[in-house]
């Protein structure tokens, strides 16, 4: 959601200053990938994990600021509404044995978590979308006490004019008038990060892209929302609307929207940023004082501020981030497309398989972007959030096929030889994306299983859908605590 701001009341000076100071910053950046020496870290990654707060009866828990206060962990922080945190897992190489050490330290961090949660009367839920959410309980008094979330509510209002209108056809339907960016809240999604050359970037984020659909399909977990069955990863929609800027003439007009998968294949990272200067206003302009070009002249290295700040309020599914640590600039390809959950474990394969398979394809002799248009991949990814699993999608040499055929026929074995190629211990390589292999031949992942069950419940007799929510949510959590794999479930 961008970084820490304070209040503030902008006005059309502090616009105009912002929209000088992003093009120097941007003149910069281009002049740093044109001679700078970026940090090239081979397999180093990284990755972040939004959780859901609730109370004994499964409702949300608006205690974020309680629960941090008792576990007093920096790697955690808070999110969008008050019944969310989120964890940030400090980055390490994959080599060797990379994913076990992630698994360990997600696992014991959640087990700490969870322990200074109940202190407070609270658990943690790891899924895509809490189902217990109401449409009354997504008003404006949920956002975080951070002040950014406030500001950036203001700015998307303003600039929208109207409220928002969440509107989803999936196998019920929703259609619901919002009065802040709340529901935004309701997603809660696991993000990966990979370090990479500038070179190297752009095939990276090409990759990343045309492999978005076969993630979230076999990573679907939040097949309801408001209590009704939707899309089976219900969080792409959602999102998509729930921070959009545009009012419905702007959308007609071919405005390009806040959340986005993108328009073309690129061919340098400057690509991404020039776009988000060029098509999107700025939700947060906050001027710092560093004089990018000046710090540039001068031997050192430019934080981009202001950048940085315009690209955190541009919601890319694979988005591309500059950073500098200890006083070295870096670049980083951050994968947003999946949720969180169903266990640490399935997170684990799901990075395993993304991160595997992005290496392989980015590296081919002919890569799978030049044989197939940039509209295919994204009518995958839609396909892929709607029907989870169960999807069609589009692949250069097969055509229309099932995604568990594709996953098992084509992308599995390529997803094994990128790992191998990052130096990952065969046992864990074979481990995790044995997972994924389980998954299509079971067809089972987190929605299905969500599904099925909210069946079985609704089955065994009369229930109110809110009671329904509660007892799914009942039967879900022990099993994220089992770290048992969502297709043995």
């Amino acid at each position: 959601m961008g970084k820490d701001v304070e209040s503030h009341v902008f006005s059309r000076e502090d616009r105009m200053r912002y929209r000088d100071k992003v093009r120097r910053c941007l003149d910069a950046f281009a002049r740093m990938l044109a001679g700078s020496s970026f940090e090239a870290a081979q397999g180093m990654s990284g990755m972040e994990i939004e959780l859901n707060l609730v109370d004994a009866r499964y409702d949300p828990a608006l205690r974020n600021q309680r629960v941090l206060d008792a576990l007093s962990d920096p790697a955690f922080v808070t999110e969008l509404g008050q019944f969310n945190i989120e964890i940030n897992v400090p980055p390490r190489s994959l080599a060797g044995d990379g994913f076990a050490g992630f698994e360990s330290q997600v696992r014991d961090s959640l087990n700490a978590a969870e322990k200074h949660a109940a202190q407070v009367d609270t658990r943690l839920a790891m899924i895509g979308i809490l189902p217990t959410l109401r449409r009354d309980q997504l008003t404006p008094d949920v956002l975080s006490a951070n002040p950014r979330y406030s500001l950036l509510n203001e700015q998307i209002f303003a600039a929208r004019g109207e409220d928002l209108l969440i509107s989803i056809d999936g196998v019920e339907r929703l259609h619901v008038r919002c009065d802040s960016i709340a529901p935004e809240a309701a997603c809660t999604s696991v993000q990966f990060h990979l370090q990479v050359t500038p070179q190297r970037f752009a095939a990276y984020w090409n990759a990343a892209q045309a492999i978005a659909a076969a993630q979230v399909a076999v990573g679907a977990n939040a097949a309801f929302l408001f209590g009704r069955e939707l899309w089976r990863e219900t969080r792409i929609p959602l999102f998509e609307q729930a921070t959009d800027t545009r009012a419905e003439e702007l959308k007609s007009q071919g405005v390009r929207p806040r959340v986005w998968f993108g328009e073309r294949w690129i061919t340098s990272i400057f690509d991404l940023f020039e776009e988000n200067v060029r098509y999107f206003p700025a939700l947060l302009p906050i001027v710092e004082d560093e004089d990018p070009i000046a710090t540039l002249a001068g031997g050192g290295t430019p934080e981009l501020a202001e950048l940085k700040l315009h690209n955190g309020t541009v919601y890319r599914w694979n988005r591309p981030i500059y950073d500098v640590v200890d006083g070295r600039p870096h670049l980083r390809v951050e994968n947003r497309v999946l949720p969180a959950g169903p266990t640490v474990v399935d997170s684990m394969a799901n990075a395993a398989f993304y991160f595997g398979l992005v290496h392989r394809l980015a590296r081919q002799d002919r890569p799978v972007w030049t044989q197939m248009s940039f509209g295919a991949a994204e009518e995958n990814f839609h396909a892929a959030a709607r029907r989870g699993i169960e999807a069609d999608l589009f692949w250069p040499g097969l055509g229309s096929v099932p995604v568990t055929e594709l996953v098992l026929r084509r992308l599995l074995p390529l997803a094994y030889e990128g790992l191998d190629a990052w130096g990952v211990d065969p046992q864990h390589r074979d481990r995790l994306l044995g997972i994924i292999e389980q998954r299509c031949l079971a067809q089972r992942n987190g929605a299905t299983w969500q599904v099925e069950a909210v069946h079985a419940i609704e089955g065994a007799g009369p229930v109110d859908r809110d009671d329904t929510m509660r007892k799914l949510l009942a039967e879900y959590l022990p099993r994220m605590h089992s770290n048992v794999p969502v297709h043995e479930w």
